[in-house]
């Protein structure tokens, strides 16, 4: 500048204007280098979501989207299916594809306009993760010199467990893997995308990386060598494709473990949006992010993926399997916002056709709630005039009188709540009912639903409760519908429900201790009143939900079999009911109801095994304490496999409150109705001739059997180690099953394991 200036003078000597010149210069250079950078970009908010764990029913339910395989289950994501509900690995493990995206769409990048490229710059960063690092600033640039387009990609951090679990009994190798992933849509793996495809490709969609199906990116962790694999436990980024781009071996940290008590990880995934460059690292779950990455890579993201899509994970199995879980995952993600128009031209058209179209919607929806009432009109009508047909209906009760009876449906007079309906303790007149002076106790059961298919269900109890006519059968007194309100009223069992005598806790503490006369009884009333159903009604009624809870004590402690909501009738000539679902409780269900879907007199006798073995021992069906043998019919046959099956009775009730022998005899007959193979199950007569002692108890083997599908013969799997379960309507209070395998780690020697053997049992 100072030469420029001396040119100017002539070279000889300075010039008074020298000093003025070469100011000008300076600011005239400055202003042109500041004109020719590129502007700042705009600010961004950050978006959060942490979940520690994944609950049953938590928020992570609704917010996430799940392929038709995956689940939540046990607290975590089970990206690709678990054993917990079919009866064959092979049939429910093998050659499978699930993903569990975040159900909200998200801006990844986008292309900024003159008006953009003019709005002020303020870093919007995702805060520290209290490491010292940072998420990464707003992109401000495409981090490689060109000026034009201009983008803005989006910075991210995310951090989550993961938890890959071998059964090696069940599959040679693990396979095939676990990745999180960025993909354009969230309607699942495409077709074809098990084995190692990881469920984000397939084999044509992998040959035209270039198709819009096919654009997405992944970290992947595998666990099974193909051909383009360096080795079977290494991570690798995937661009459009499962061959990687980039891999490292993850030595040290075996991805796939078969060890009881499984190895966890953390990865800690960063992405900076402002250089284009992901990280990975890994380590140990509990231990902090290393100082150094596992993996890390030049990466555009708006040059392998569409300008929206959505963040999560995929997985994927093949011949060989594992299961796929995160345990817990937290995303820091910038959020480019939605463009916004202020062209009043555009408001102008877009407003008159919305006033329009909002008119069009009220009267729409005034129409829809017309018909609505009309049909609820003319379903009450119908429901009627079938109930006052059907022989011996009880009385109609007047839905205010009803309303009145329960203080308007209080929550303290709740008795019990279902999938069905709530159950209230409510009180009429004794001119309801001649058989009662003054006033008379009543339970009145609210159905939740009041669509057609509440209707039907209410219907359908009330078919197959009115006609039972039997002492251990809870009877129905009448009915209620009005106004899309059902209601059933039935009479009222003093003491509750067999749970709450049985596991008395919280509420229930308070009810007396089950003697083992009243056990005895209450299984002998069970039996009878089973039995009446399966054999002595006009036509069969399978019950489909039997255990305490539905079973009521009246005023004397007898039995009586209620909650008919999920029975089924038979028509003559038939023996079981194929259901789309499986209706039913955890730990009641039999493996082949739960693997065929089809309901016969086998799975109430198998349930009613369960619900002896809680009567005998005291303890839930599903043993949530005791994570070696979950299922109490697993731990029952255990203890007779050693000779103390004895020592399976409720220690609560001491050495002279129970008789051995029919103790014994209970416990025989329960494992018999429990055995996984229906065709060994006694039928309910057979079971009454039993506890009415005209018939020795069962011989059972000292091991549990096989089960075997179907059950005319066919795959053979042992489930001694693991139980298998069905999708159910309702769980049990004493825990819930898994869908690890629970290794056979009882004790060697009954000492401490048996305690009661000491005092004589």
């Amino acid at each position: 500048m100072v030469a420029l200036a001396s040119a100017i003078g002539g070279g000889r000597g300075r010039s008074p204007l020298s000093p003025l010149l070469g100011c000008l210069l300076a600011v005239s250079f400055l202003f042109a280098a500041a004109c020719a950078a590129e502007p700042p970009l705009p600010a961004l908010d950050v978006a959060t979501y942490n979940y520690t764990s994944f609950p049953d029913g938590g928020n992570s339910q609704a917010e996430l989207a799940f392929s038709s395989v995956a689940r939540i289950y046990q607290g975590a994501l089970q990206v690709t299916p678990d054993t917990g509900n079919i009866g064959s690995y092979l049939d429910v493990m093998a050659n499978k594809s699930g993903s569990v995206l975040l159900g909200r769409r998200f801006t990844l990048w986008r292309r900024l306009d003159d008006a953009n490229k003019r709005q002020p710059a303020a870093a919007a960063v995702p805060p520290p993760r209290g490491d010292g690092s940072s998420n990464g600033t707003a992109a401000a640039g495409n981090g490689t010199g060109r000026s034009t387009p201009l983008v803005q990609v989006v910075s991210f951090n995310t951090t989550f467990s993961i938890n890959v679990f071998h059964l090696p009994d069940s599959s040679p190798l693990p396979g095939e893997g676990l990745a999180f992933a960025i993909v354009p849509s969230r309607d699942g793996p495409p077709p074809g995308s098990h084995g190692g495809f990881l469920g984000l490709t397939n084999a044509t969609l992998q040959g035209t990386p270039a198709a819009a199906a096919s654009r997405f990116v992944a970290v992947e962790f595998d666990t099974l060598k193909q051909d383009y694999d360096p080795n079977d436990n290494h991570v690798g980024l995937n661009v459009g494709s499962v061959v990687s781009t980039k891999t490292a071996n993850l030595t040290g940290f075996p991805l796939a473990t078969n060890k009881t008590t499984a190895k966890n990880y953390t990865v800690w995934i960063h992405y900076d949006g402002v250089g284009r460059r992901i990280s990975v690292y890994f380590d140990i779950r509990g231990n902090p992010r290393p100082a150094a990455p596992v993996l890390e890579s030049e990466l555009d993201l708006s040059e392998h993926v569409p300008e929206q899509g959505y963040l999560g994970f995929a997985a994927s199995t093949g011949t060989n399997f594992e299961l796929n879980c995160v345990l817990d995952w937290s995303l820091e993600i910038e959020v480019i916002p939605e463009k916004k128009s202020n062209t009043w031209l555009i408001i102008v058209a877009v407003v008159v056709p919305v006033g329009v179209a909002a008119v069009a919607v009220a009267a729409f929806f005034l129409a829809r709630s017309i018909r609505a009432r009309r049909n609820m009109e003319r379903r009450q009508e119908r429901l009627g005039h079938q109930l006052s047909n059907l022989p011996g209906m009880p009385r109609v009760f007047e839905y205010e009188k009803l309303k009145k009876a329960t203080r308007n449906f209080d929550e303290k007079l709740q008795l019990g709540k279902g999938g069905y309906g709530v159950v209230y303790r409510g009180t009429i007149p004794a001119i309801d009912d001649p058989r009662t002076e003054g006033t008379m106790e009543v339970a009145v059961k609210r159905f939740i639903r009041d669509d057609s298919r509440g209707v039907s269900d209410f219907l359908a109890e009330v078919q197959i409760i009115n006609r039972l006519r039997h002492k251990n059968i809870v009877p129905l007194i009448g009915w209620c519908y009005k106004k899309g309100q059902l209601l059933l009223v039935y009479e009222y069992m003093p003491n509750g429900s067999l749970d709450q005598h049985l596991f008395r806790r919280g509420v229930h503490e308070q009810r007396p201790f089950l003697s083992w006369e009243s056990r005895y009884a209450i299984v002998r009333d069970v039996a009878a009143g089973l039995h009446y159903v399966h054999h002595e009604y006009t036509h069969m009624v399978l019950h489909r939900d039997i255990k305490a809870s539905n079973v009521l004590l009246d005023g004397s402690f007898r039995a009586r079999l209620g909650d008919f909501g999920l029975a089924r009738v038979l028509d003559h000539g038939r023996n079981s009911f194929t259901d789309l679902n499986v209706a039913g409780t955890l730990g009641f269900i039999a493996p082949e109801y739960s693997v065929g879907h089809k309901a016969s007199r086998q799975t109430d006798v198998f349930a009613f095994g369960a619900l002896v073995l809680e009567v005998v021992t005291g303890q839930y069906a599903l043993r949530g304490e005791d994570p070696r043998c979950p299922l109490l019919t697993d731990w029952v046959w255990q203890m007779h496999g050693r000779g103390a099956l004895l020592g399976a009775v409720d220690q609560g009730l001491g050495t002279a409150g129970f008789d051995g022998d029919e103790a014994g005899r209970l416990l025989l007959l329960a494992l018999a109705c429990s055995s996984p193979n229906p065709g060994d199950r006694p039928t309910m007569a057979e079971v009454l001739q039993v506890l009415d002692k005209a018939s020795p108890p069962p011989e059972v083997p000292p091991f549990k059997p096989q089960f075997v599908w179907p059950p005319e013969g066919g795959a053979h799997f042992d489930l001694s180690d693991i139980e298998m379960t069905g999708a159910t309507t309702s769980g049990n209070g004493g825990g819930s099953s898994t869908a690890m395998a629970t290794q056979d780690t009882a004790h060697s020697s009954s000492e401490g394991y048996f305690p009661v053997l000491s005092s004589g049992r």
